[in-house]
């Protein structure tokens, strides 16, 4: 059991409540993010709950396809510098993104009984950019860009659109301010893991070139 990788239990049981909250309405209402709900009555664990949710199967599986790409390698560098302790440390560094990602939309919509917000987004959001101050040379793969594109500039442009859209009040539909936060709360959680992070994160970009 200990060489499972953490991640990939959070990725198994996410897709299990995630798939069963799917045919329990009344269950995913209960464990959906509802700022009202939250203020009103005191229920603190949807800011947890949320993001064991998705809202149908694309949602679920770019989060988890996301989780499964970039998360095992991060757990790895939380075991780097925590060893035994690597694996829990990972886990509440994913829900404290979860939780973070969600205190903007809690803060703009608490006084809003019908806004609902669920998905891990925030969650993945934190881990990608983490793992690209670790890595930010890395190349990352995009669904439907056949190029690879360096983490570091992947992670700007990530940082700039959900900014901007955040900024226009999110009409797409899409929690942007979950992205937002949660890319923010990674880079942070990253810096906090290993100070050096902005040193090495610097010397790396020295190196590199675009061709």
């Amino acid at each position: 059991m200990e060489n499972i990788s953490a991640n990939t239990i959070l990725v198994v049981i996410i897709v299990l409540v995630s798939l069963y909250a799917d045919k329990n309405y009344e269950l995913k209402m209960k464990l959906m993010f509802t700022p009202s709900r939250i203020k009103d009555n005191n229920e603190y664990y949807r800011f947890i709950t949320s993001g064991f949710i998705h809202s149908g199967y694309m949602h679920l599986f770019f989060n988890m396809f996301t989780m499964y790409l970039f998360g095992s390698t991060l757990e790895s560098v939380f075991e780097f510098r925590f060893g035994e302790l690597g694996k829990i440390f990972y886990v509440v560094f994913f829900i404290v993104a979860v939780i973070i990602a969600g205190i903007p939309s809690y803060i703009k919509h608490k006084d809003n009984p019908g806004y609902h917000a669920l998905g891990a987004s925030g969650g993945t959001s934190a881990i990608v950019l983490a793992y690209v101050m670790f890595f930010p040379l890395n190349k990352l793969y995009l669904i439907l860009i056949p190029i690879g594109i360096p983490g570091f500039i992947f992670a700007t442009i990530y940082l700039l659109y959900s900014y901007n859209m955040s900024k226009n009040g999110n009409l797409d539909g899409i929690g942007h301010d979950a992205h937002l936060f949660g890319a923010l709360f990674g880079v942070i959680a990253s810096v906090a893991i290993d100070p050096s992070v902005p040193m090495t994160f610097v010397q790396k970009l020295s190196s590199w070139s675009i061709f």
